[in-house]
C-alpha cells in the first residue's frame, strides 16, 4: 500500500510540475530520419522548412535507456535517461540533427524538438539487433574468455614463485649466519 501512494504521488507530482509543452500541427513528411540506428552508429534526422520559426532555439531531446550515453549533434545501462542538445533553427525555419548511439545500445530510443511554440511528434529509434545467432535471437556473451585470462594467470604465477623464491633465499642466508 506505501508503495502504490509513493508511485501516484510520484506521479503527480511529476504531471504538475512537468511543464507543458507547445503543441502544433507538424506536417506528416515534414520529419526525416531513420528509424533504426545500428549500435554505435549515428542517423540525421531534419525538420523541413517551417517546422520550426525561423532562428528560433530548438531543444532536441532524445529518451530512452542509457540515453546518456547517447551523442546528440556536438555535445558530448540500465536506466531510462533524458539527453538534451539546443541549437538554432534555420532561417527557413528548418532544423536537423544527429543522433549517435552508444556501442551498447538496446531498445527503444524517443527523439522529439520543440522549439517553444511548436513540439514534434515523437519519433521512436530502434537500437538494431546485435549481429549473431538467428535474427538476432542469440544470447548475449555475458562471460569471460578464458584465452585472455592467461596473461593474467601466467604473470601472478610469476609473481608468486619470485615471492616464494626471495622467502626461501632470505631463511637459507639467515640460517647459515646463525650456525657461524
Amino acid at each position: 500500500m506505501k508503495k502504490a501512494a509513493a508511485a501516484f504521488a510520484l506521479a503527480g507530482a511529476l504531471a504538475l510540475g512537468a511543464p507543458a509543452a507547445a503543441s502544433a500541427y507538424v506536417p506528416s513528411g515534414s520529419i526525416s530520419g531513420p528509424s533504426t540506428v545500428a549500435p554505435g552508429g549515428t542517423g540525421t534526422f531534419s525538420f523541413a522548412a517551417g517546422v520550426f520559426d525561423a532562428g528560433a532555439t530548438v531543444t532536441f531531446t532524445i529518451t530512452g535507456e542509457g540515453a546518456s550515453g547517447v551523442t546528440l549533434a556536438s555535445i558530448v545501462k540500465t536506466a531510462i535517461e533524458t539527453k538534451s542538445y539546443t541549437k538554432p533553427a534555420n532561417a527557413d525555419g528548418s532544423a536537423s540533427v544527429q543522433v549517435t548511439l552508444h556501442p551498447q545500445a538496446t531498445g527503444t530510443y524517443t527523439l522529439t524538438a520543440t522549439d517553444g511554440n511548436v513540439s514534434t511528434p515523437n519519433i521512436t529509434i530502434t537500437a538494431a539487433a546485435a549481429a549473431g545467432g538467428s535474427g538476432g535471437d542469440a544470447l548475449p556473451d555475458t562471460g569471460t574468455d578464458s584465452a585472455l585470462m592467461l596473461g593474467l594467470w601466467v604473470g601472478g604465477g610469476a609473481l608468486l614463485l619470485a615471492g616464494g623464491a626471495i622467502v626461501v633465499a632470505t631463511t637459507v642466508r639467515r640460517q647459515r649466519q646463525h650456525a657461524a
